[in-house]
């Protein structure tokens, strides 16, 4: 009937736009209403442009209002009108790549290897490998179940006996003593060793294959500040990590 969404329609196929181009129109949505104070569609039209990517499984509908201004902001940019400074858009852009830990599929800030014509370098961006730095933690893990099924041995299974208590005794007493007891030896044997540790990862900024950089002490040794030079693995490329930006340098 005449009230089905536009995006829909089964008989203008040639006519209905792809994924990219509503993103872009919803951003741009956004723009003219938040900015220029000029709406280009209704209150209905947006919210049937926004049901559509849902549907379509887009992220950008679901954005933060930082990572919905930095798009605008790239938007703008590219189409020759500026939206804020370039120590405004650096800033924004470095707090959404810093922020990747506490929300790791934040992804609108990031991009591959590319040319800066007033620097004349090559830069990628890098991201915290959460893979990684989760394995950092396997050996302690190891470490402390060791200790816990030597006290086993060593008191006459009184641990298991006390795990195989009826429940719910055995259930609170797992989650309340041995998981926790566990845990915190693992994060303090892996903060010995590894102290205030940082794994981050991105392309090459000569091939674009994925690299890496560890940041932090190692038994007390320092890995080298907040920057570090490492060697592509395959084309030999000399990069340069920078744990504070969050950039790969050529």
């Amino acid at each position: 009937d005449n009230k089905i969404l536009p995006y829909c329609s089964i008989d203008k196929k040639k006519d209905k736009k792809s994924v990219g181009e509503l993103e872009q129109e919803f951003l741009q949505a956004l723009q003219s209403f938040y900015y220029d104070k000029k709406p280009m569609m209704t209150n209905e039209e947006f919210d049937n442009l926004k049901e559509e990517l849902l549907w379509e499984g887009s992220n950008v509908v679901i954005l933060s209002p930082d990572e919905q201004r930095f798009m605008e902001a790239s938007l703008a940019y590219a189409a020759g009108k500026r939206l804020m400074s370039d120590e405004e858009y650096d800033r924004l852009k470095l707090k959404l790549k810093s922020n990747c830990w506490q929300k790791s599929n934040s992804k609108v800030a990031i991009e591959g290897p590319r040319c800066s014509l007033r620097s004349k370098k090559v830069y990628s961006d890098c991201t915290v490998d959460y893979l990684k730095m989760t394995l950092l933690n396997l050996p302690a893990v190891l470490i402390s179940l060791l200790v816990v099924f030597f006290l086993d041995d060593l008191t006459g299974f009184e641990i298991t006996y006390l795990l195989e208590l009826p429940e719910p005794y055995g259930f609170i007493f797992t989650w309340s003593v041995v998981l926790p007891a566990t845990f915190f030896a693992a994060r303090f044997i892996t903060n010995l060793v590894f102290k205030d540790a940082l794994i981050l990862k991105g392309p090459c900024a000569n091939c674009g294959s994925e690299t890496n950089s560890y940041f932090g002490t190692i038994l007390g040794v320092a890995s080298g500040g907040s920057t570090n030079d490492v060697k592509c693995e395959q084309c030999k490329a000399l990069l340069k990590f920078d744990s504070e930006t969050r950039l790969i340098t050529l």
